[in-house]
């Protein structure tokens, strides 16, 4: 028997997965699996579950919990002792202490030098982290969670050393904002910025860095920072870049099948052929993404820029010259800014003599920046096209907005049963429940985001179960898929 405390408490047995129903009950097996192979009074355990609130009769209630855990987890795996009750496990039995030694090792590897065996153990321990930890056991989160941002800090740094740092930039700007305090946080993201070529955004990112501890602590950016700061200033500015190879886009192959929305597809490629500049828009999970990224996979020379990592609307030219392979190079004094190369005039300079597809994907929150540079561009460059997803139009003259409507009825319920099949191998046993699959569905308002979440549940409750659950879906339909940015892991 496995316990799993890294998240809501749970039990694992060869491979079956059972979350113990009511929070006291996970309480309970959580105060124990914290504690494994010792006697943890009852007292304790009083506290643990019923906190400020324990019940008149608390060691007669504490028995009869005991006694329903017993009969989750197995009459043997409880034991009463002298003092109180003890889980039959060992600290190899409990996710928490197995996540702690594979962090202990990853640390050790990459203080060693050895960059690769510290991701392997990096990335096991992590993905032992369904979080927040101890979920049902209030107070005792804070070692474990600075525990996970320590091991997700050592997993960046390995990446780095491997050459990773294109990949860990968005990772990082999404950290970084999390937790804006954390210098060597801010350090590794200076750092990736760097090893991947955008120094002007490596020193935009000291900026920020200095502006935040200044307003937030009141301090100067630490020792390491600062080093990092003037190793930036002192490099030479290299060369203009040759030319890229020709390529034929950056739009990756997707790894799940596309349902539902075939139609759509050919409309989005026929309005490309006839505007210049074509808008998806609709709510968050709606899809408007994946839309766009199939129907611009089969057309010639098409780039996908990823601007949902962007916090800066300064930056969105650097980030289409970035997906485009180009580079932008600024050398920043204490004295003045000079720019050595213009992002906007090398897109102009490059697209100009090209037929290109640019994918402006999440334009939102930047709006305003995508729209001035989309006009420049489209003004100035006869061969280029635009496809834009946001949650408005840009209003670009000339655009053509298509809103992104919800999933109908039978494509939800594809979608469902197609992502059903990857994580179920009894799959069409379990969607005969056609009822509770449609509530689903419907409940959702078709959206294919909450629909996949929904689907993933799959693997630990049935079609009724998940329908039944929806009241709370905020925390029902999270731990999406861990390589999505985490908007779209929940």
């Amino acid at each position: 028997m496995r316990y799993k405390i890294l998240g809501v408490a749970q039990t694992e047995d060869h491979g079956t997965v059972v979350t113990p129903g009511g929070p006291r009950l996970r309480a309970l097996l959580a105060a124990l699996a914290l504690r494994p192979g010792q006697v943890v009074t009852p007292d304790t355990l009083i506290d643990e579950v019923w906190a400020d609130a324990p019940p008149q009769d608390a060691p007669g209630a504490l028995q009869a919990l005991v006694g329903r855990l017993r009969r989750t987890v197995g009459k043997d795996a409880v034991a009463s002792a002298p003092g109180g009750y003890r889980l039959a496990a060992t600290r190899d039995d409990v996710d928490l202490y197995v996540f702690e030694r594979l962090v202990r090792h990853g640390t050790d590897a990459l203080d060693r030098g050895d960059a690769e065996t510290a991701a392997r153990h990096l990335d096991e321990a992590l993905g032992l982290w369904r979080g927040p930890a101890l979920a049902d056991l209030a107070g005792h989160a804070a070692r474990p969670e600075a525990l996970h941002l320590e091991a997700t800090r050592a997993r960046v740094e390995a990446g780095l050393r491997l050459g990773d740092a294109h990949d860990a930039v968005p990772r990082l700007y999404e950290l970084t904002a999390a937790h804006p305090y954390d210098e060597p946080l801010r350090a590794l993201l200076i750092r990736a910025l760097r090893a991947a070529g955008r120094d002007a955004d490596a020193l935009a990112a000291y900026e920020d860095t200095r502006r935040t501890l200044a307003e937030g602590l009141g301090t100067e950016p630490g020792p390491a920072l600062r080093s990092l700061h003037a190793e930036l200033l002192a490099a030479p500015v290299p060369h203009r870049p040759a030319a890229p190879s020709p390529r034929t886009g950056n739009i990756r192959p997707r790894l799940t099948s596309f349902v539902g929305r075939e139609a759509e597809i050919d409309a989005i490629r026929a309005g490309l052929r006839t505007a210049r500049l074509v808008t998806l828009t609709g709510p968050g999970g709606s899809g408007k993404t994946r839309l766009a990224e199939e129907a611009a996979a089969a057309l010639p020379q098409a780039w996908l820029v990823e601007l949902a990592p962007l916090d800066r609307p300064e930056a969105v030219p650097g980030a289409v010259v970035n997906a485009l392979g180009l580079r932008e190079t600024v050398l920043v004094t204490s004295e003045r800014a000079s720019v050595q190369d213009d992002p906007v005039a090398s897109l102009v300079e490059y697209c100009a003599s090209r037929d290109l597809l640019l994918v402006l994907d999440n334009c939102e929150h930047l709006v305003g920046a995508v729209a001035r540079l989309a006009e420049t561009l489209l003004t100035r460059c006869p061969g280029l096209t635009v496809l834009a997803t946001s949650r408005e139009p840009l209003g670009v003259p000339g655009e053509a907005v298509r809103p992104v409507e919800p999933l109908a009825p039978d494509q939800a319920q594809r979608l469902f049963a197609a992502r059903a099949a990857a994580v179920r191998p009894d799959a069409d046993a379990v969607l005969g429940d056609e009822e509770a699959v449609s509530e689903i569905c419907r409940r959702l308002d078709g959206l294919p985001l909450a629909i996949e979440l929904a689907a993933a549940r799959l693997r630990l409750l049935t079609p009724r179960e998940i329908a039944d659950r929806l009241d709370d879906r905020f925390r029902l339909l999270t731990s999406g898929s861990r390589t999505v940015l985490p908007r779209q892991q929940t």
